[in-house]
């Protein structure tokens, strides 16, 4: 009887470490998966921002968060393209919320 509670124990043990493992190796999954999404989401809104005439995808920044918070930052010409890029983003398939940080260039006088 000792034995065979032994020899349990001892299987047991050993197998521990294979399943943490395997959890390891499902949550890196899982994180994999999530950054996948956030880059699409974020390739989604700057393919929008390149097709637009109004949006400058170069200077304007998205980064796209675990929980698909979209945050837009960098500058814009005016308000209207500030406008239309967070449109886009809000739009965008799998966006949760908008964050705007973009600047308004102040117009350099003639």
């Amino acid at each position: 009887m000792n034995s065979k509670l032994l020899a349990v124990l001892v299987i047991a043990a050993l197998s521990m470490p294979a399943l943490s493992f395997a959890q390891a190796k499902q949550s890196m999954t899982e994180k994999v998966k999530e950054n996948v999404k956030e880059s699409v989401i974020t390739t989604k809104i700057k393919a929008e921002y390149a097709r637009d005439k109004e949006v400058s995808f170069r200077h304007i920044h998205v980064d796209t968060d675990d929980k698909n918070v979209v945050t837009l930052s960098g500058n814009a010409k005016s308000k209207s393209e500030m406008n239309k890029a967070i449109a886009i983003a809000k739009k965008t398939e799998g966006v949760a919320k908008v964050i705007n940080h973009i600047k308004v260039q102040a117009k350099k006088p003639s």
